[in-house]
């Protein structure tokens, strides 16, 4: 029931993911953040089963960082894709991780761009897409009211009408949903869209 989805604007790219972590029937927690800050200027939103899911993420951050630490340039967002789609596809014929990405970059003298890596390390560069059951209302809602020159304002007002959507039309909606944010200025959180807040657990 998991849900990624994310969209290219005027100068900038959004992520949205869902906060859920789930096994079977349970709910485990409703604050798990699925959208990673690779480095300054990139965000990777995944979904897939928790372990490969945060495993495989990590693994490609720290690699990035690897790469700029080696060479003193920071790769840019189609490399990283590259990249990644790379680490896929070696891992396909060997033991398969079952993840599905969206990652975004900012680059200058470039601007934004999104890319779709499915577990079966297919890539695509795409303006707007998303993954998990939630895609079925969030890719009908953007080929409705997408266009490439949007404002940041129309983008959240987009990605909050899909999350409107999603809680309203999908049998079991995850309650919570990270938004976050690429452009010139970096990569940032934006804001937390919470219909349920987590319990605040702590031992005396």
């Amino acid at each position: 029931m998991e849900c990624v989805f994310g969209l290219v604007g005027k100068g900038f790219a959004i992520v949205a993911a869902d906060s859920s972590a789930v096994h079977s029937i349970l709910v485990h927690k409703s604050n798990e953040d699925k959208v990673m800050v690779l480095d300054s200027h990139k965000l990777l939103g995944a979904s897939g089963e928790p372990g490969d899911r945060v495993q495989f993420t990590e693994f490609i951050q720290k690699n990035v960082h690897l790469y700029q630490f080696r060479n003193g340039i920071p790769l840019t967002t189609a490399a990283t894709a590259s990249f990644t789609r790379g680490e896929l596809a070696t891992a396909l014929r060997k033991n398969p991780y079952s993840v599905n990405l969206l990652l975004a970059g900012y680059d200058k003298g470039v601007g934004p761009s999104m890319y779709y890596i499915d577990y079966i390390a297919t890539m695509h560069k795409i303006e707007k897409g998303a993954f998990g059951y939630g895609s079925y209302f969030c890719l009908s809602m953007m080929d409705r009211l997408y266009h490439p020159d949007m404002t940041i304002e129309e983008a959240i007002e987009l990605i909050d009408k899909c999350i409107v959507e999603i809680r309203t039309r999908l049998v079991v909606a995850p309650p919570n949903f990270v938004i976050k944010i690429v452009d010139q200025d970096g990569a940032r959180e934006y804001a937390w869209r919470e219909s349920i807040k987590s319990p605040d657990v702590s031992m005396a």
